[in-house]
């Protein structure tokens, strides 16, 4: 006997003696559903580390997977930073209006006013509703920020609670007290050691324990004393107010939130407490959770946070529409992001770890992903490439494609002369670095015109935008040309105010090639000025005209006048104004066929552009029936196992016990007969035994095979395969039908 696996305290599990001739010795798995169990790796398995052996195993076995490694994390170190500069910018107004609230409410506490007295007299608990949307996966990050920001500048007791952890108005003063306890208070050492540690007393969770620990511990901190003995940190208030975060309110019980809030509200004027309530749908819900006794009781004030597809516009706006990062998303891989977002979970930190996932993949999945970096950076990498490495750049598609368009002595040299080669990557790398450059700002510039346009034919957003630039020729599409068409009957104050804009655009890009651009929107905006003198001249001869008609009373005279206006106006030419509409929009299709050419089409695209949309489609959009079916079916693709490789429609005995079972179930009807079952199992495992056994060996044996064969029945019946049948008593029904 030896003990072929090791059980974490998870569940029941435990370790399981194990026959070691029943499975060869093998690696082997007694359970999936009661525990989790740990073996050793392989060394030739391909392994997940933090030094960077994902890019050094398998397929991506080379000599600069360290240097990729090394690469992926500090663009993403980067990445992060800058996504976190995002967020503090987006929640800044939301948090700055929160703090507001609470200093009031702080310092009328404090000051005892006429207001707070009237509040204490209606025992009202200042109270605000925070609106943050649908996206209930971004909320714990926003509470997060929300608490660190309170306990930076407001008051070091700033408490969290979710519905989960609060079934009843008990567990919630637990967990209302315990979190408050466990605050930390900046003291003097002078005072250290005569502070009480009030966490480490065993108090009765009630308000009224509530409130004398309160006072206790502003006394020991220092809160209550004069300035000069006071010991606690400058940032915060006198008298700091309680804080009790409500994440997710609609998810509590209502019996728990008017038990709380009526009791609150007795010992408001002894305890400075205000309630911040986390919304997910609409502020009606506090009306239909709480009755009007109840509600009368909170003195509220809404707080709406920035809508998510706001946030995700400018997630996008400033990480991938810039060129401040050299990893950029192709139009299939950044569509699988959106519509991930769009009609899953408006999760805007579901859509970065998707963005993070790509740039892992790229740099695992791309050798050539070492150059992936700053353009100076790159040009020394490119120096050190090996011949390798340099087959792989002759290997890319777009490359094929430049060597293609070359001459014949040129596609000769840069197929056999890796230095000659070298020189011409970073020729191509710079080619790239400014199609970005100029991209960017032209994309930026189209956008102004489009998203002033009714119906948005090329889309609403900048994102929709540039997935149209970037996956086919924009101006070839049939709703480039209707936006065309919407541009040439722009009106003159429209037009000024977008080419205002365009001009603004350019002038802060960093293309080098914008100057005359910008020069001839100047011109563009110059003469639009000028045309204001000749529209007044026009003005007035058309109101000389109607004079003279208004004098012709002939009726045949009339007639005449009238038919002589409406030939001239057939055959009119174009306005001074029409004519310069019309150049306006001219040179803007100019700008686009020059610089929106989609990034396929730029050689070395491959470098930078993750465009294995289908691999990130697999990671993302969960079928767990799928991989439950993959993983009983065929273990080795998931454990790695050279021992668990089998032929198709073969059932090995050395997989785990659930996988034969699995097998073997797929093989019958309806309903399963247990012992056909069991002497299927069994003739399974002991295939390949091949030993004479004794009689007491024998029924050992079985014995252990039928503690196997129910502990596999029993987890299939778990996962949901099968059911016990009140047909036949020994007998199981099949749940499951079709294939995966």
């Amino acid at each position: 006997m030896r003990q072929s696996c090791r059980a974490l305290d998870w569940g029941q599990g435990v370790p399981l003696p194990r026959d070691s001739g029943a499975r060869g010795g093998s690696m082997s798995t007694c359970s999936v559903s009661k525990g989790c169990f740990v073996f050793k790796p392989n060394s030739k398995k391909r392994r997940i580390s933090s030094t960077g052996d994902y890019f050094s195993e398998g397929k991506n076995d080379s000599e600069d997977s360290g240097l990729r490694f090394a690469t992926c994390q500090l663009l993403w170190k980067q990445i992060n930073s800058e996504m976190e500069k995002i967020q503090d910018e987006l929640n800044k107004q939301l948090f700055d209006n929160l703090i507001n609230f609470l200093r009031q409410s702080h310092s009328e506490f404090q000051t005892e006013s006429t207001e707070w007295m009237c509040r204490m007299k209606s025992s009202e608990i200042p109270t605000a509703a925070l609106v943050l949307g649908v996206n209930v996966t971004d909320h714990d990050l926003t509470f997060k920020s929300l608490s660190e920001v309170l306990q930076d500048s407001i008051t070091p007791y700033v408490v969290s609670l979710q519905a989960k952890e609060c079934p009843g108005i008990k567990h919630l003063l637990q967990k209302l007290m315990g979190q408050l306890m466990n605050c930390y208070v900046d003291v003097d050492d002078s005072e250290e050691e005569e502070c009480v540690n009030i966490s480490q007393k065993k108090m009765r969770c009630s308000m009224a324990s509530l409130s004398q620990w309160y006072k206790d511990v502003t006394k020991k901190s220092g809160f209550e004393t004069s300035s000069k003995k006071r010991t606690s940190s400058s940032r915060h208030w006198q008298s700091p107010p309680i804080v009790v975060i409500f994440k997710d309110m609609e998810s509590f019980t209502t019996k728990v939130l008017q038990d709380f809030i009526v009791i609150s509200s007795q010992h408001i004027h002894e305890i400075p407490l205000v309630l911040i309530f986390g919304i997910a749908t609409s502020p009606m819900i506090i009306h239909r959770l709480l009755p009007h006794s109840v509600s009368s009781l909170l003195c509220i004030e809404l707080f709406q946070s920035l809508s998510c597809k706001e946030h995700m516009a400018t997630v996008i706006d400033k990480l991938l529409l810039t060129t401040q990062f050299p990893f950029k998303l192709s139009e299939k891989v950044l569509q699988v992001l959106i519509n991930i977002f769009l009609y899953h979970d408006f999760s805007v930190q579901n859509f970065i770890k998707g963005f993070q996932l790509s740039v892992v993949e790229h740099f695992y999945s791309q050798p050539l992903s070492v150059l992936c970096c700053q353009l100076q950076e790159a040009k020394k990498r490119i120096n050190s490439l090996s011949h390798n490495q340099c087959e792989n750049i002759r290997s890319l598609p777009s490359f094929r494609r430049y060597v293609e368009s070359q001459v014949s002595e040129k596609q000769i040299a840069l197929l056999t002369e890796d230095n000659f080669l070298k020189e011409v990557t970073q020729t191509l790398l710079e080619d790239l670095n400014s199609y970005h450059e100029n991209y960017f700002p032209v994309l930026r510039c189209l956008h102004v015109f489009t998203s002033s346009l009714p119906k948005y034919p090329l889309g609403k957003q900048i994102r929709e935008l540039h997935c149209a630039c970037l996956g086919k020729r924009v101006w070839e599409t049939e709703e480039y040309g209707s936006a065309v068409q919407l541009m040439r009957m722009l009106a003159k104050a429209e037009l000024v105010a977008i080419l205002q804009k365009c001009v603004e655009i350019f002038t802060s890009s960093s293309g080098k090639q914008f100057s005359n651009t910008i020069e001839k929107m100047e011109e563009f905006l110059t003469r639009f000025q000028n045309l204001e003198a000749e529209t007044n001249d026009i003005q007035d001869v058309s109101v000389s005209s109607q004079n003279e008609l208004q004098k012709k009373t002939d009726l045949y005279h009339l007639q005449k006048t009238l038919l002589e206006l409406k030939e001239s106006k057939r055959s009119k030419k174009l306005t001074k104004f029409e004519m310069l509409r019309f150049e306006v929009v001219d040179f803007i299709e100019s700008l686009v066929r020059s610089y929106l050419t989609p990034a396929e089409m730029q050689t070395l695209n491959e470098v930078v552009y993750f465009n294995t949309a289908n691999t990130l489609r697999e990671h993302l959009n969960a079928a767990p029936r799928i991989a439950l079916h993959t993983a009983l079916n065929n273990p080795y693709c998931y454990l790695k196992n050279q021992t668990l490789k089998s032929d198709v429609g073969c059932i090995s005995n050395t997989a785990p016990d659930i996988c034969i079972a699995y097998k073997l179930h797929l093989e019958c009807g309806r309903l399963i007969n247990l012992v056909d079952w069991l002497e299927a199992f069994s003739t399974v495992v002991t295939a390949v035994e091949g030993k004479d056994l004794d009689s007491t060996a024998t029924d050992q044996m079985d014995e252990i095979i039928h503690a196997r064969f129910i502990r596999a029945v029993s987890e299939l019946e778990l996962l949901g395969f099968i059911k016990p049948s009140k047909q036949k008593t020994d007998h199981v029904a099949r749940l499951t039908w079709g294939g995966c």
